[in-house]
């Protein structure tokens, strides 16, 4: 999808199971890397209907991974710590860092997510 301008609310969202996760998520690619000038390496849309997640994962270490909580609410684990994240909250996965997303909730919780490329030399050891 070429990326200029796009209504994140207005996305047709398939149905897929993410990172082996519990139940099936919405989901849709807005861009690819190709898409961009600069180093971001996708942008993506994730509905989590009541009960479904996005199973813990890991990136690489030259990969940060941010997700902005657009509506509802959940509980997210990263690096082996829980905590409440809610609409309005950025959470930022660190290089390397595993986290996952469930949504305990009963209504829908929309997630804003894009992954950024990390030179090399700013990767912690």
């Amino acid at each position: 999808m070429e990326l200029d301008r796009v209504n994140l609310h207005a996305l047709a969202l398939s149905r897929t199971v993410a990172h082996h996760g519990v139940g099936e998520i919405g989901f849709c690619r807005v861009a690819e890397r190709e898409a961009m000038a600069g180093a971001c390496n996708f942008i993506d849309v994730a509905l989590l209907p009541p009960g479904a997640s996005i199973g813990r994962h890991r990136h690489a270490d030259d990969e940060e991974e941010v997700y902005v909580v657009m509506k509802g609410s959940g509980r997210m684990w990263r690096d082996g710590e829980e905590f409440e994240v809610r609409e309005g909250d950025l959470i930022r996965n660190r290089p390397g860092g595993a986290h996952g997303l469930v949504n305990h909730t009963d209504a829908d919780l929309m997630i804003f997510v894009f992954e950024l490329a990390v030179p090399a030399r700013a990767v912690a050891p």
